[in-house]
């Protein structure tokens, strides 16, 4: 129990940092962005390929960044100059990535099991490895965190929010809207691919097929965050989707734990997005009933007073 919850821990945490870049095409730029299927491996395979041909591991972290950069500003590109809907934009860039990240890689798959990668590197570092890998996590995810929140408080961040709620409206403020659809892409899918690139070294490969379904994942973990810890401001949103993460972790975690098959997890990660979505619909009905049983009663205890007041 103790080895699943650390193991979910950790994994949540990467998958936060993926989430984090979801939630600003998602939310902030109101983009259906499906990059993130093929940045995700594009990111794994970046750092796999780098750290293979002896490279640094922090270089190849940030080479996978760099890389889903590129391959969100391609899918900006598509959108606001070549006026391709967002929808298929994204699953355009998604299918051309599959083809590029097997040219990275070489071959489907790149172990990194004998390879000198971020976490064997931290590993026995004043601490045993059970503790200083989750602290190291905490870390990247803390400050990645505060750069969002940093980001989007900034003109250009301001603009991207604004951009996402109402493009004509802030057109004609003077705010060159492709700019900044852009610039949020490519600042997703840069986070979407140093969350990749992690996982590579985490897991000990990469492998052309693990983007498979993190649209979903990071959906997932933005809808949960926001249900479960609320959204009122920026610092308190950006937290909730790394709470959203790591606690989609624990719920596959979990279901692995009490005997599901792995063949499931697309199931559970379904059912948990439907439950996140449409729970609140729920407690918004609930509650508007309660309110309604709250008047009547109030209507007929006045009602009644008046009654009695004039018998006497």
């Amino acid at each position: 129990m103790q080895i699943m919850l650390m193991g979910s821990l950790e994994l949540g945490l990467i998958f936060a940092i993926m989430a984090l870049g979801v939630y600003l095409t998602f939310r902030i730029l109101n983009f259906p962005d499906l990059t993130v299927d093929g940045s995700f491996t594009l990111g794994g395979a970046m750092a796999a390929m780098m750290i293979t041909q002896g490279y640094s591991p922090l270089l190849g972290t940030l080479s996978a960044a760099l890389a889903g950069a590129v391959a969100g500003w391609f899918t900006g590109m598509l959108h606001t100059k070549g006026k391709i809907n967002d929808l298929l934009a994204g699953i355009l860039t998604m299918i051309a990535l599959y083809s590029i990240n097997l040219r990275v890689m070489g071959k489907p798959n790149i172990p990194l099991l004998r390879e000198e990668t971020l976490f064997t590197q931290i590993e026995g570092l004043f601490l045993s490895k059970t503790v200083v890998i989750p602290l190291f996590l905490v870390f990247i995810v803390f400050v990645i965190k505060l750069l969002v929140d940093w980001f989007l408080k900034t003109d250009i961040g301001t603009a991207l929010r604004a951009t996402g709620d109402n493009q004509r409206m802030i057109r004609s403020f003077g705010v060159h809207t492709d700019f900044t659809i852009i610039i949020g892409l490519s600042l997703s899918n840069a986070l979407v691919g140093f969350s990749g690139a992690l996982m590579a070294q985490y897991q000990g490969y990469a492998d052309a097929g693990m983007g498979i379904g993190m649209i979903v994942v990071g959906l997932a973990s933005v809808i949960i965050g926001e249900v479960v810890f609320g959204r009122p401001n920026i610092w308190r949103t950006t937290l909730a989707v790394v709470g959203g993460g790591i606690l989609y972790r624990f719920v596959v975690g979990l279901s692995l734990y009490i005997g599901l098959e792995p063949s499931d997890m697309k199931l559970i990660t379904s059912i948990l997005v439907i439950l996140a979505l449409t729970m609140p619909r729920f407690a918004s009905v609930l509650q508007k009933k309660n309110n309604s049983l709250v008047k009547a009663e109030g209507r007929g205890t006045h009602v009644t007073n008046s009654t009695s007041n004039e018998s006497v």
